[in-house]
This record gives structure tokens, C-alpha cells and sequence, in this order.
């Protein structure tokens, strides 16, 4: 029996859907296109109404309602089996989901049953047309550089990407998602039961904001976020990082952009002091517009930026901030 179609499967958030999700659903549109097959939604669990609906506004040309009995668990190792025994009836060529907490501990899970390839943290997918298979890329060696992997001798390709990596697109004209509901019977061990979900609020997250002007190494010093605080804040924006300054333990962690942090797609990305490492460039391509900041002419930054400054930010920031102030924009 052959493989065919393209399956994203559904990680729910709260009450509805992660936007991961209909993030996936955009990028499958042209994947499906490529390979001229369907794009199909693999739901647990009961349907919504509303869920259907916003699924086939972002692409999904089938939904695959997966039944989950009353009373069980909805933990891993029963999606894991279940995913796996939907796969064996119905044979999807590529199974895309999230890279979240849920996505990295469900994925290796269905691709060990199946005995199948896995690629976590990609940052494109693209058809090889010739061959139809996927091309999957992410940084490897430390982010160092971007390697682009191939299942080509097993199926399904599997893949896991980053929230944030692909633009969420409505497709203009939606189709009705033809339902198709299963009920399996897994023959699963519990090995972990889940007590209680305790849901954290973050106090900051960079992925939401418009706006990013983001420290390096070249602040020579930790003193230097504090101008780079200032900007943020009169820019009605978010403070980010790169990893060497957070190595270096001039901010938190919570800053970080890049293989290693976040991966953000603000408006605005403005980077200060930051050569243009590859790990970095993966968590902030995505950027609308970018404005490198450098004292080096050769930084790899301004190959990624749609403007450059070269020159010292010790000097540059405060003259952008006093001419913000001077045009009542500050």
C-alpha cells in the first residue's frame, strides 16, 4: 500500500488549539502542492465545532478524529500508540508537529514504534519534486552549520519545527474538511499517570512582541543592556540576547534568541553587537524588517539585515534616542 498525504497533528493549548498548529498547516499547503496530495489535521480526542472551523481556514482538506475513551489519560505513550496504529491503517507519507514540550516527547515515541526517522528543530522544509520526499534543515554542530536531512529509505518522514519559524497564513478559500473519525483499541502499560497540571504564567516572553532590539558580544559589557533597555522601552518593545551574552551572564536566559533560545518573527528586529552567528540567524530570520548595528563592516549580520549601520553603538543608540525625542516620538 502506498504512502501519501501530509499529516500535522493537532496539539492542543487551554481551551483550543496551539498556534504551532495552524503555523504547520501554512507551510503544508505548499508541501501538499508539491507532492500533489492532501494536507490532513490528525485530531485526539472530540472534535469542536469551532475546532474544525479554524483548522480549514489554515489549509486542513481532512480531519482524522482519533477517539480517545472516556476516563483515559491523554498522556504520551496512549497518543504514541494510537498516532501508530492510524498510521499503519491510513499511511501518510510526512507527519509534521511542533517543537514543544509535547511535540519532543510524542514524536520520538511514534517514530520508535514505527521504526522510522525523526528530525527535531527544523527551520525549512522544502520536496525534493524529483524524488518526492522532504528536505528537512536545522542547525547542527552546535548551530555551526545548517544541515538538510533526508528520509529517503523509510516512511513517514517525520519532522518536528519550531513555534514561530513559519508565518501563520489563512488560505483564501477554505474548503470543508472532510471528517473521517477512528476508534482503536490500544494494549498499552501506563507508565506514567499525571497527578495534576499546574499552568505558569511567563512573565516574559519574547515571542509576543512586535519589536526586539537584542544585545551581543559586542556590548563589551553587561552595563551595555541597559541602553539597549532603553531603546526597547521607547520603541514599545522587548529586550532580546544572543547566546554569547548569555554565556557570558549579562542577562537571563528568558532573552535568549536563537538555536538555543527563541525563535521570534516580531515587526522589527534590531540587532546591537551581534556578529551574525548561524545559531543566532535561526531564531530571528523570520524578522519582517532587521537593523543591524556594527562596528564591523565585514559582520556576517548585515548579509541577514535590511539595514546596516556600521559604527559604534555607544554612540549610534543615543543619537537614535535623542532624535526620537527631539520628533516627539519618544
Amino acid at each position: 500500500m502506498e504512502y501519501k498525504n501530509i499529516w500535522v497533528l493537532v496539539e492542543k493549548q487551554n481551551e483550543g488549539i496551539h498556534p504551532v498548529v495552524f503555523e504547520l498547516l501554512s507551510k503544508g499547503r505548499s508541501l501538499k502542492e508539491a507532492l500533489g496530495e492532501r494536507l490532513i489535521a490528525v485530531f485526539f480526542g472530540k472534535l469542536k465545532d469551532r475546532d474544525k472551523a479554524e483548522l480549514e481556514r489554515y489549509g486542513a482538506e481532512e480531519i482524522l478524529a482519533i477517539h480517545i475513551d472516556e476516563g483515559m489519560d491523554e498522556n504520551h505513550e496512549l497518543l504514541a500508540e494510537l498516532a501508530c496504529m492510524a498510521v499503519e491503517e491510513e499511511r501518510p507519507q510526512i507527519i509534521l508537529a511542533g517543537a514543544t514540550i509535547n511535540g519532543r516527547t510524542l514524536m520520538p515515541l511514534i517514530a520508535v514504534q514505527l521504526k522510522t526517522g525523526l528530525t527535531a528543530d527544523c527551520t525549512e522544509l522544502r520536496i525534493d519534486k524529483d524524488r518526492e520526499i522532504l528536505l528537512q534543515t536545522r542547525p547542527a554542530f552546535g548551530g555551526n552549520i545548517m544541515a538538510t536531512i533526508e528520509c529517503a529509505d523509510s516512511k513517514p518522514q517525520m519532522a518536528t519545527v519550531r513555534p514561530h519559524v513559519f508565518k501563520m497564513k489563512k488560505t483564501r478559500d477554505p474548503v470543508k474538511a472532510k471528517v473521517k473519525s477512528k476508534r482503536y483499541s490500544p494494549v498499552m502499560r501506563r507508565t506514567v499517570r499525571v497527578l495534576e497540571t499546574i499552568a505558569q504564567e511567563e512573565k516574559m516572553d519574547i515571542t509576543r512582541t512586535d519589536i526586539i532590539v537584542s544585545g551581543g558580544r559586542g556590548l563589551g559589557k553587561a552595563d551595555g543592556f541597559e541602553l539597549i533597555g532603553e531603546l526597547s522601552r521607547k520603541l514599545g518593545g522587548m529586550v532580546g540576547a544572543s547566546r554569547g551574552a548569555v554565556d557570558l551572564g549579562w542577562i537571563s536566559h528568558a532573552h535568549q534568541v536563537g538555536q538555543t533560545g527563541r525563535t521570534v518573527s516580531p515587526k522589527l528586529y534590531v540587532a546591537c553587537g551581534i556578529s551574525g552567528a548561524v545559531q543566532h540567524l535561526a531564531g530571528m530570520k523570520g524578522s519582517e524588517t532587521i537593523i543591524a548595528i556594527n562596528e564591523d563592516p565585514d559582520a556576517t549580520i548585515f548579509e541577514a539585515a535590511d539595514y546596516g549601520i556600521v559604527g559604534d553603538l555607544y554612540d549610534i543608540i543615543p543619537r537614535i534616542l535623542k532624535e526620537m525625542e527631539s520628533s516627539g516620538r519618544a
